[in-house]
């Protein structure tokens, strides 16, 4: 065995003498891994992951054009719609959800 895995093998076989090898488990890997840390950088990815998910240009799905050199997001069309243009298609969708948001339309 690695030193590592020898040193919770040995916390482990200590904590059994009561019988209770499940909480004995949970209690070495509670005490040896910093597992609530982990838990916390999920939860921020998965609220990042589900914000993203609520932005105009994703939910409403405009169409991405290329006009010359710059991107166009739209939903709708040209006059009366709502556009978002940038040199990327994600600068595009940004200023989308920025005109949407916005409700001017500019």
């Amino acid at each position: 065995m690695t030193d590592s895995y020898q040193a919770i093998y040995d916390a482990v076989r200590l904590s059994i003498r009561g019988g209770d090898i499940g909480g004995a488990v949970e209690r070495v890997m509670r005490e040896n891994f910093q597992v609530s840390h982990h838990f916390d950088v999920i939860r921020q990815e998965f609220m990042s992951a589900a914000m993203e998910m609520q932005r105009p240009s994703v939910v409403f799905k405009p169409s991405f054009t290329k006009d010359g050199n710059q991107w166009m997001c739209i939903l709708g069309d040209l006059p009366t719609g709502v556009v978002g243009h940038g040199d990327t298609p994600a600068k595009a969708a940004e200023m989308f959800d920025t005109v949407w948001w916005k409700g001017d339309g500019k």
